[in-house]
C-alpha cells in the first residue's frame, strides 16, 4: 500500500494539532509534495546536514525544531539553511515540524519526558489557551420572523454542535427602539418610541463561516438595523498546555531523583545540574521539555518539590529560589526533548504498521559538543 505524505501529515496534525502552535512559531510542511508517495519516516529533534544524510531519499524528515523559525527573504544554495532545503528537494526528502504544537499537546513532548524519567503523569502546568473556531450569535428579532432568520443562518453554518445540527436556544422579551429621522423602520414611525415582541436566539458557528451566517441573517432579518452580537468562544481547559505535573513511584530524596534524571537520559557536553537540598524528599515534580523558565512562577504554586526542564539562566533560576522551595532540575535542551522522538514514531507506527517505515535518528544533534569541569 502506498502511503502519501498527505496521509502522513493528516495523522501529524491529529496527534499535534496546529492550532495548539504558539502564535511566534512555524509548524507544518518546509518542503515536499503533500500528493506524492512517501517512502519512509526519520524522526529527530533537529534538521541538521547529518540528520538529512541519515534520511532515505523519498523520505521525510520529521523535525522537532523549526528549520526555518524566524522570518527569512532567501533560501539560496550558498546559505546554510537555503542549501539543506536545496538538498532535500533534489533528492524528493520531504520536511515536516512539529514545535510548540507538540509541546502542548497530549500526550506531548513533556509527556515523553515524564515517562522517560518513570513518572505518572497526572495534570499540565499551564494549559494550552487556544481561542476556538466557534462563535456565539445572539440575535433579537420580532418573534413571527424568529424562526425563518434562525433557517437561513442553519442553511449558512450555524447551529452545529458535534453530531447535532439546527441547535438554538431562545428565549422571549420585549424590544424597545425609536427610529430617528432618515429611518426606515419595518415596524412603527419616525419619532415614535417602539416595544415589539421579540424572540432572543443563539446559536454557535464556526468563525470561517461569519461572513455567510451575517449575510443571511441581514437577508432574513425584517429590521432596516438588527441588533445582534458575535462572542468568540474559548475552549475550557483540558489535558493540553506546556509541562506536566507527575509523581514518582515513591518518594526519594533530591540527590537520588537527580542521579535518576541523569541515567534516564543521553549523553551531552551539558549534562545536569540541580539547585536544591539534596536530603529534601521529593514525590511529585513538575517537567517541561525545552526552555521551560517561562514556568518557573506555574511550578512554584503547583505543589511539587523539584522541576525538571532545560536552559535556565541564571537570573530567574535566581530569583526562584530566593522565592521557593522548588529545587531546580537543568539539563541539556536537545537531551530533554528526544525522548519524544519514540513517541511520535509510535504515533507513525500505530497507525500505518508495515506500510511504512519509521525510525528515529540517534545523532545526538545537541550544540555542545566539548565537556568540562571544575574542582
Amino acid at each position: 500500500m502506498s502511503v502519501r505524505l498527505s496521509d502522513v501529515i493528516e495523522v501529524l496534525d491529529e496527534a499535534y494539532p496546529p492550532r495548539l502552535a504558539e502564535s511566534w512559531d512555524s509548524v507544518g510542511l518546509v518542503c515536499g509534495d503533500p500528493d506524492e508517495a512517501v517512502g519512509s519516516v526519520t524522526v529527530a529533534v533537529d534538521a541538521t546536514p547529518a540528520v538529512v544524510e541519515e534520511v532515505p531519499e523519498g523520505g521525510l524528515l520529521l523535525a522537532h525544531h523549526p528549520l526555518l523559525l524566524r522570518g527569512v527573504d532567501t533560501v539560496a544554495a550558498d546559505t546554510p539553511k537555503g542549501a539543506l532545503v536545496h538538498r532535500l528537494i533534489r533528492t524528493g526528502r520531504s520536511l515536516f515540524t512539529a514545535h510548540t504544537n507538540a509541546d502542548s499537546a497530549s500526550p506531548g513532548v513533556s509527556d515523553a519526558l515524564a515517562d522517560a524519567l518513570g513518572l505518572a503523569v497526572e495534570g499540565v502546568v499551564e494549559p494550552a489557551r487556544v481561542a476556538g473556531d466557534l462563535e456565539k450569535w445572539v440575535v433579537y428579532v420580532p418573534r413571527e420572523n424568529a424562526e425563518a432568520v434562525q433557517e437561513v443562518m442553519f442553511e449558512a453554518g450555524a447551529g452545529h454542535i458535534g453530531d447535532y445540527s439546527h441547535c438554538s436556544w431562545t428565549v422571549a422579551g420585549i424590544g424597545q427602539f425609536l427610529p430617528h429621522e432618515g429611518a426606515s423602520p419595518a415596524v412603527g414611525r419616525v419619532g415614535s418610541v417602539e416595544r415589539v415582541a421579540e424572540d432572543r436566539f443563539e446559536v454557535v458557528a464556526p468563525a470561517r463561516a461569519r461572513g455567510a451566517v451575517l449575510a443571511a441573517m441581514r437577508a432574513a432579518h425584517p429590521y432596516e438595523e438588527p441588533a445582534f452580537d458575535i462572542f468568540a468562544l474559548v475552549p475550557p481547559p483540558g489535558d493540553a498546555g506546556l509541562g506536566r505535573i507527575a509523581t514518582l513511584p515513591r518518594p526519594e530524596p533530591l540527590r537520588d531523583f537527580v542521579s535518576r534524571v541523569d541515567a534516564a537520559l543521553p549523553r551531552t557536553s551539558w549534562g545536569i545540574r540541580a539547585a536544591g537540598n539534596p536530603d529534601a524528599p521529593v514525590s511529585r515534580v513538575a517537567v517541561c521539555g525545552g526552555a521551560g523558565d517561562s514556568l518557573l512562577a506555574a511550578v512554584a504554586g503547583a505543589g511539587v518539590q523539584a522541576y525538571v526542564t532545560a536552559d535556565l539562566r541564571h537570573h530567574p533560576a535566581d530569583e526562584h529560589r530566593r522565592a521557593s522551595e522548588v529545587a531546580l532540575v537543568d539539563v541539556a535542551h536537545w537531551a530533554s526533548e528526544f525522548p519524544w522522538c519514540e513517541q511520535a514514531a509510535g504515533v507513525l507506527r500505530s497507525h500505518f504498521g508495515e506500510a511504512l517505515s519509521v525510525r528515529v535518528c540517534a545523532l545526538r544533534t545537541d550544540p555542545w559538543n566539548i565537556g568540562g569541569s571544575q574542582s
